[in-house]
């Protein structure tokens, strides 16, 4: 994960910080990114999380149950298509693809030798995707369903846990809080995900991006 413990650049001021234009996507080191478990068969999703699981591994450790997970997962993703319907939105795939909004703090303060050593990353601008094919949670949606069954009133927040918004909701959102843990300071366990989390509703469009990178890449590198 080249770039997972990446310091903040201390010339940034707080309005630039929350003037994020692009998403990243984790993946796991050796395999390609923006893959689905949801578009596996279930007993192909299950062999492919107990793969993935590794102990200790901040990223990976989800996956310690992966028939509870997949059960959860598909509930939140239905959750998720129908709200983003409801604002308008057009996926065109029945589950998203998983990204975050810019580098969030947590994943610096949480990066363990476990991850660090099994996941990579590809930044996606944000400019590459339609309004209408993106929508974001706060914090990770599996994360956010959690708290609205558990309802903890440490750690709920109604105004924003298990809803679904749009681009310009979640930048008008940036605008008057901040990011998480920088400016818009929250109660989360410090356990739990604590990001926007953005889901990408057409993985064509980030397979021509994945395209177009590789191909950028290699002629550099040519070079």
């Amino acid at each position: 994960m080249d770039m997972l413990l990446a310091q903040k650049d201390n010339r940034n001021d707080a309005s630039e910080q929350r003037m994020i234009n692009f998403l990243i996507h984790f993946y796991r080191k050796g395999s390609r990114p923006f893959r689905s478990l949801s578009a596996l068969p279930e007993a192909e999703a299950v062999s492919t999380m107990k793969s993935l699981y590794v102990e200790g591994a901040v990223f990976w450790e989800r996956f310690k149950d992966p028939y509870e997970y997949l059960c959860i997962r598909r509930e939140v993703e239905k959750h998720l298509w129908s709200k983003f319907k409801e604002k308008g939105g057009c996926p065109q795939n029945d589950y998203p693809i998983y990204l975050v909004l810019g580098r969030p703090k947590w994943t610096m303060m949480v990066a363990d030798a476990a991850t660090l050593a099994t996941t990579e990353e590809i930044q996606v601008p944000l400019s590459v995707l339609k309004e209408e094919e993106v929508s974001f949670t706060y914090p990770d949606s599996m994360v956010s369903a959690l708290m609205v069954r558990q309802k903890d009133p440490g750690y709920y927040e109604p105004e924003y846990h298990g809803k679904v918004f749009t681009l310009k909701e979640m930048q008008q959102i940036i605008r008057k809080k901040g990011l998480p843990g920088e400016g818009w300071e929250t109660h989360m366990p410090g356990h739990l995900a604590h990001y926007i989390e953005a889901q990408v509703w057409n993985q064509s469009t980030l397979n021509d991006y994945l395209t177009g990178f590789t191909t950028r890449s290699g002629s550099r590198e040519g070079q």
